[in-house]
């Protein structure tokens, strides 16, 4: 479980988050709704351990028995997927890929067979020495999350990455990222401003509507049967 406890952010003198609690289990992806300078993308940011030195924040982050706040960023296990592919443009798909997996795999053949299988299931067979200019943008997507889920994140933050995608890719990258989270189990917070990247059914949180006496009050999810 990936809990937020009492968490205030602020900016400078002005206060965007008060005494915040959020609890989001194993597979679930709780969606946070927000109006631009409400406090989404920085609440990731602090999640990550990367906060911009204009904020401050006071709480605290567990993921199960462990307090990851205290931790460096390296450290927590938390993954984290932009609107932006961010892949390193000077190498190779296989060699993005390879930059995520985790220390335990060792040896040159077991990794290159971890990213070979990977990218087969990922339906890029064959791409492991392709330049990552060549792909299109779903390809690119898709490279994008395997090298986060490679990494193996304990948990995973989504700031609105499927935005630059278009309307049919969306849909099509969107249902693939969510199998993937409900297999590996991965508690998730989604931030977004499309009420379409909902998960079906899923929990749908508006910071705007909080006043900070609890954790902040769950909106109907706009996609109950999707």
């Amino acid at each position: 479980m990936l809990s937020i406890k009492n968490l205030t952010l602020r900016r400078g003198d002005v206060r965007l988050l008060t005494q915040m609690q959020l609890q989001i289990e194993p597979s679930e992806i709780v969606t946070l709704f927000g109006v631009s300078g409400s406090g989404k993308s920085s609440l990731l940011n602090w999640m990550v351990g990367d906060l911009d030195s204009v904020f401050s924040a006071r709480g605290e982050l567990w993921l199960d028995q462990r307090r990851l706040d205290t931790l460096p960023t390296e450290q927590r296990r938390v993954g984290i997927l932009f609107q932006d592919d961010l892949l390193f443009p000077h190498l190779s798909v296989g060699h993005n890929l390879a930059f995520a997996l985790p220390a335990h795999i060792e040896g040159t053949k077991a990794r290159r067979q971890m990213i070979e299988r990977t990218l087969a299931d990922m339906g890029l067979a064959g791409f492991h020495d392709r330049d990552p200019a060549t792909l299109s943008g779903g390809q690119r997507a898709r490279v994008s999350l395997m090298r986060a889920l490679l990494a193996e994140p304990q948990a995973l933050l989504l700031d609105e990455p499927f935005s630059r995608l278009d309307a049919l890719l969306r849909t099509q990258f969107r249902t693939y990222v969510f199998e993937q989270i409900a297999r590996q189990g991965i508690p998730t917070l989604l931030v977004t401003h499309d009420p379409a990247d909902v998960p079906p059914g899923g929990r749908v949180i508006d910071i705007g509507d909080w006043d900070g006496s609890a954790e902040p009050p769950a909106v109907k999810s706009p996609n109950p049967s999707q």
